[in-house]
């Protein structure tokens, strides 16, 4: 349904799902995270992705390698997270490890910096994306950073350090959000080629044809069958049903 109806709008793309963990410690990752089980997390965002494919729209899991951990919210603050990277292995890593298995199209950055792997956030750092996520991993897909406009960011320098660290580091993609100005100040400054590697991996992330309309998208019996099962989740729980 997600994606169905986004694409229905015109978008293809989701930067959905969120892959952090829930500890209950992060302030900003909170009820966004899908459960405080990284299995769980893996499995739940397995059939999210598997539903986006079906709607031909891919996913991109959010924000490698785990932002759960840490209380300070990265728009705001530099969140550093003390863990070692054996336990951040053992939870945070499985649900990325399990949907790069599966298939996953994109993979976003936390601005968090992880100082007993690397003094840089993991969105700069060539450590977390080049030898983790693509070597490690085996992770094929685009990398987009996080918004360079959050004050997690704000370590790298202005927003043209911001977009050339995250490029060097290994991001495929920079976002740049809520901020038209910083958006004007990096096209006017910063004159970037994308590699013909990443413009490869963004053409597998394109969306197939969709519907042109929500009236078109409300004929498909894929899309009914999906608002029907959804309908029927809180009435099989002994709830009442969600609205159709």
């Amino acid at each position: 349904m997600l994606a169905a109806e986004l694409q229905a709008h015109g978008v293809d793309l989701s930067f959905a799902p969120v892959l952090d963990v829930d500890c209950g410690a992060s302030s900003v990752i909170g009820d966004r995270a899908l459960h405080s089980d990284p299995t769980a997390v893996a499995e739940l965002a397995r059939a999210l992705v598997q539903g986006f494919r079906q709607a031909g729209m891919s996913g991109v899991g959010k924000h490698f390698p785990g932002h759960g951990h840490v209380r300070a919210d990265s728009h705001f603050e530099v969140p550093v997270d003390e863990r070692a990277y054996a336990e951040m292995e053992a939870s945070d890593l499985l649900p990325f490890r399990r949907l790069i298995g599966a298939g996953l199209g994109g993979i976003m950055p936390a601005h968090v910096i992880y100082p007993r792997v690397d003094g840089r956030p993991a969105g700069f750092s060539p450590v977390w994306l080049k030898r983790v996520l693509r070597n490690d991993l085996g992770f094929d897909g685009i990398v987009f950073s996080d918004d360079l406009s959050m004050e997690g960011a704000s370590v790298a320098g202005g927003v043209i350090e911001r977009a050339q660290a995250a490029l060097a580091a290994g991001c495929d993609m920079v976002l740049v959000c809520n901020n038209p100005q910083a958006v004007d100040e990096l096209q006017a400054g910063f004159d970037y080629s994308m590699p013909a590697v990443a413009l490869a991996r963004l053409a597998r992330m394109h969306g197939r044809q969709h519907a042109e309309s929500m009236v078109k998208l409300r004929e498909d019996a894929r899309y009914a069958q999906a608002l029907h099962a959804i309908a029927g989740i809180g009435a099989r729980d002994g709830e009442l049903p969600l609205s159709s």
